[in-house]
């Protein structure tokens, strides 16, 4: 099994990206890949989300993982296009089963202590706090951490360039998932520069932090 705390640790920022035209996937992962990020969770809120994963997983250097999970038949429908990781935004024991059946690494979704004990309980380490924006933020974070000293967290949603640093400065956030980097209107638009100057941007602040 893919150790997917490592790997996302390593990068720091995972973009979180919608996409609408699988044809763009190998320009999407050229720059993310060029601006020092070589991974991307495609949210499955489109009908191209499979075939861009398909598509980006073809591509050397690249690690690419399915996002909003949220029932067990779509595990395995990520797993045949080809995700090596999968990220859930909240908790679903059933979800949770199915990754561990398949031995498929799940990074669950998770905004309160119960959901997070419900999660550990189910073996996961690694967890995503979401939405982090609108749950409050750092301070929230903090105050979900510290019962819980050995769990390791991805905050997601609301996050920004600006805030990215105060995130990554807690020991506890493994990596950050920011839908800032390769917006869907960026993507939309082909204008991959700008997600490549994104990506750069983020990575920058994860060399300061480490």
């Amino acid at each position: 099994m893919m150790d997917v705390l490592t790997f996302l640790a390593s990068a720091g920022v995972v973009p979180v990206v919608v996409i609408d035209d699988p044809a763009q996937s190998a320009a999407l992962a050229q720059a993310l890949i060029e601006g020092g990020l070589p991974t991307a969770e495609i949210t499955l809120r489109t009908p191209a989300a499979l075939e861009a994963i398909t598509a980006l997983a073809a591509i050397p250097g690249f690690a690419v993982g399915a996002g909003t999970i949220v029932e067990p038949s779509q595990v395995t429908k990520a797993l045949e296009a080809g995700a090596t990781y999968l990220v859930s935004p909240g908790f679903s024991a059933d979800v949770s089963r199915e990754c561990s059946m398949l031995r498929v690494p799940l990074v669950p979704g998770v905004a309160t202590p119960t959901e997070l004990m419900s999660a550990l309980d189910a073996g996961h380490e690694l967890v995503k706090f979401f939405p982090a924006g609108a749950a409050g933020g750092v301070a929230m974070l903090k105050a979900l951490a510290a019962p819980f000293p050995s769990v390791r967290f991805m905050p997601t949603g609301g996050i920004t360039l600006a805030s990215l640093a105060d995130y990554l400065a807690f020991p506890a956030v493994a990596a950050v998932g920011g839908t800032w980097i390769a917006s869907r209107d960026a993507i939309a638009a082909g204008d991959f520069a700008t997600v490549k100057a994104n990506a750069a941007a983020a990575r920058a602040v994860v060399e300061e932090q480490r």
